[in-house]
């Protein structure tokens, strides 16, 4: 059953979430050949400001030879 997180900055809209939650599931059912009813979807708002501890270093930087996709940016930048 899978469950994706998607953990972004506060501003966005519903407007902007749905899609891209419905986005998600398809491209999640198409892929791994489970049914919608098997797919979740959660959007966790982060502060920028609290990015690094809360996202970058947990998730990322402790998770790096886990990730299938790799950021671009430099978490000293933020």
């Amino acid at each position: 059953m899978p469950h994706v997180t998607v953990k972004l900055w506060p501003g966005k809209s519903e407007q902007q979430k749905t899609p891209l939650a419905e986005t998600i599931t398809k491209d999640v059912m198409a892929i791994l050949h489970y049914g919608e009813e098997s797919v979740s979807i959660a959007m966790e708002e982060v502060q920028s400001q609290d990015w690094a501890e809360k996202v970058y270093k947990p998730d990322i930087q402790n998770k790096w030879d886990r990730l299938n996709k790799k950021p671009g940016y430099d978490v000293n930048d933020l």
